[in-house]
């Protein structure tokens, strides 16, 4: 396996995780009603255990 497809790899699956990511933050900046209503759950109000996660972990979900 060469160098050029180990980054080839890496190059995807970057974009696969700044897409994943992109999508949930569109999620989750939908009213909570649209997210109910397409079964999304719902964010957490202010919740300071998820701040934390969400900055330690990158995201809660």
């Amino acid at each position: 396996m060469s160098m050029f497809e180990n980054f080839g790899r890496l190059g995807v699956t970057i974009r696969q995780a700044h897409a994943r990511k992109k999508s949930i933050r569109a999620l989750n900046s939908l009213p909570a009603h649209v997210q109910k209503d397409i079964g999304w759950p719902a964010s957490p109000p202010n919740d300071p255990q998820a701040t934390l996660a969400s900055l330690l972990l990158g995201s809660t979900r």
